[in-house]
């Protein structure tokens, strides 16, 4: 990461904290109300092919004993009426803001992948990575709504993993490498703000 990218990120994601901390508050005082504890969900990721961090998240989700691979159809179920409304308009990654004042993260990068996945495909992550992951990116503001809906689709954990890995992690790695190529703080900044005109459309 470039010493302006990670003045950009530590600017940005300071600011935010002070204006959207009261957001968050309330948010964790709706959630304890409405969902009980806990109120985050932290899972392991990759910020580069051999570093592993955790990422913040609010929960969304009923807690199970164990939880692993990507979210398809299979877990549908497991969403309750509060999380879909917070996933909807992507304010369960608030608490990303954290990550991203620790370095694990950056505003735009690639989305961080599990170990699994990156165990699986080392050559394909080893180029991706090279990039800090972040909270949105090229391959999130086109690609993340079709996946969506091929994950939706699947009623199993084995197919969900199945069209993850044979449609997914390549069309995203294609481009987060495109990203890599052009990356810049003016493309950052226009990506941050293409998400945020996506946020507006969806609510």
């Amino acid at each position: 990461m470039t010493w302006r990218k990670r003045i950009f990120d530590l600017f940005f994601a300071s600011l935010l904290v002070i204006i959207l901390g009261p957001i968050l508050l309330g948010l964790l005082v709706w959630l304890l109300l409405k969902e009980g504890r806990p109120l985050f969900h932290v899972a392991e990721r990759m910020k580069t092919p051999e570093q592993s961090f955790k990422l913040w998240k609010l929960r969304t989700m009923t807690v199970v004993d164990e939880d692993q691979g990507v979210s398809g159809g299979n877990k549908n179920g497991r969403i309750t009426p509060t999380g879909a409304w917070l996933r909807a308009r992507r304010l369960d990654e608030f608490p990303q803001l954290w990550n991203i004042l620790r370095g694990d993260l950056s505003f735009v990068g690639p989305r961080p992948p599990l170990r699994e996945y990156v165990e699986r495909f080392p050559k394909v992550y080893a180029d991706v990575l090279k990039s800090r992951p972040g909270v949105t990116g090229l391959a999130t503001i086109r690609f993340h709504k079709h996946e969506e809906r091929l994950l939706s689709r699947c009623e199993t954990p084995e197919e969900t993993d199945r069209i993850y890995s044979l449609i997914c992690v390549p069309r995203k790695a294609q481009l987060d490498l495109i990203y890599q190529r052009h990356q810049s703080t003016c493309y950052d900044f226009d990506l941050v703000f293409q998400t945020i005109g996506n946020l507006f459309k969806r609510g």
